[in-house]
């Protein structure tokens, strides 16, 4: 039967995506610089708290009492920010995923302030939600001044993608973000229509920040160098799933420790408390497992036969325990980045119990299986897994290993909250 081309959605004209262009390319841009300006402040802030000052106490860098002095001290500063800068750094972060409201500008300075803190101090959080949502607030307010013509929806639309675009160097990320929120919704106008101006903006801030900080999420691992065989096909139906599995305890747990922190009311008390337990983690799990994660991913990833395979799950473990932690408690961050450290870390303890599994394949399977379990992201989960070790011949292995991982964590909790504390599905 003959498709029904009367009831297909008419292509927008040139001339209604036209105006599009501009706001896209300054969206997408100021997006970038924001968000490259945040990362560098808190990396000068990071070596002075982690290398200068203790340096000048003649305190070890990471020594036990450091790491506790330090992670309780950055709990008390990002509680100070949440209890007396207007706005109060904006909702429980907990509630947020990456499609962040419009907040009100007031609200803004101080959720840059704690974010910035987060990311210098050591839990283990990333920039990515709070930076969109900083991205997206500054976009509305600016735009609806500037270019009151324009609808309002355009300029969250086009702040959320660039952000993306320039958190991952890349607006391919931005796209399968775009295409997955699409998905459910009843278009107007074609598929691209819609797309054209939020990948124009995620387009515009991936270059410049290409430009101004050159990114990598390549790990640099051995290449993969050979077609698959059905030992590695084994192998990624078994790491992804398995990591999921991991990847929804954390999820499980994650309303009834948030409820913990919650009870303590006061984000004075949830906030340096929430510190000290992470200074804890960091002490157990080493070094490796503060801050972010992508830095010490990569250094993770250098030697992937240097730890034993109890090592490697025992800091996986560590790392997600403290990314529940810095969740619940109140920290201002996003939980991309640090479950991309659990899922490495989870795929290279598979390579060092099972010499055959090729470490590429390990951390991509784990990469991928952790983040659909975090994010529920799939496209996002699977682009993330493959650029991470730069192997087109990973993907296949990877599409076919997320289907069972998948099934494990579909239909159930998310790791975000509602506002009376229950999670979404």
């Amino acid at each position: 039967m003959a498709p029904d081309t009367a009831q297909q959605a008419p292509a927008a004209p040139a001339r209604a995506l036209l105006p599009l262009i501009l706001p896209a390319l300054v969206v997408g841009v100021g997006a970038s610089l924001l968000f490259v300006g945040v990362s560098e402040a808190a990396e000068q802030l990071q070596h002075v708290l982690w290398e200068n000052l203790p340096d000048a106490l003649g305190v070890g860098r990471y020594s036990v009492l450091w790491v506790l002095v330090m992670l309780t001290a950055t709990g008390v500063a990002v509680g100070l920010v949440v209890w007396k800068v207007p706005g109060h750094a904006g909702p429980d972060p907990a509630t947020v995923g990456l499609d962040a409201p419009v907040l009100p500008s007031a609200v803004l300075p101080g959720l840059l302030l704690a974010t910035a803190l987060m990311l210098a101090g050591g839990p283990s959080l990333g920039p990515e939600n709070p930076i969109i949502a900083v991205n997206v607030g500054l976009a509305f307010w600016l735009g609806r001044r500037l270019s009151p013509r324009l609808p309002g929806g355009l300029w969250p639309a086009l702040a959320e993608a660039a952000t993306i675009g320039a958190l991952f160097g890349t607006p391919v990320a931005a796209a399968l973000v775009i295409s997955e929120a699409l998905a459910g919704r009843q278009l107007q106008g074609k598929l691209w229509d819609n797309v054209f101006g939020p990948l124009m903006a995620a387009a515009a801030g991936a270059i410049t920040t290409t430009l101004v900080a050159h990114p990598t999420f390549d790990l640099d691992l051995p290449a993969f160098g050979r077609h698959p065989s059905g030992g590695d096909l084994l192998a990624a139906l078994v790491i992804a799933p398995l990591a999921a599995v991991l990847g929804m305890c954390a999820v499980y747990a994650f309303p009834y420790v948030h409820g913990v922190f919650r009870r303590l009311g006061h984000p004075m008390v949830a906030l340096p408390a929430g510190g000290l337990v992470l200074g804890l983690l960091g002490i157990l799990g080493g070094h490796l497992t503060l801050f972010k994660g992508l830095d010490e991913v990569a250094e993770l990833a250098r030697d992937p036969d240097g730890r034993s395979a109890g090592a490697f799950v025992g800091m996986a473990v560590v790392k997600l325990a403290a990314l529940l932690v810095a969740a619940s408690c109140g920290f201002r961050g996003g939980r991309i980045f640090p479950a991309v450290f659990v899922g490495a870390a989870f795929g290279l303890g598979a390579h060092a119990l099972v010499s055959g599994v090729q470490p590429a394949l390990g951390v991509a399977a784990g990469v991928l299986g952790m983040l659909l379990a975090v994010t529920r992201q799939a496209w996002v989960s699977l682009f993330t897994a493959a650029v991470l070790v730069s192997s087109p011949t990973i993907l296949a292995l990877l599409c076919i290993a997320s289907l069972p991982a998948w099934l494990l964590v579909t239909g159930r909790p998310q790791m975000q909250l509602r506002d009376d504390g229950t999670p979404l599905r």
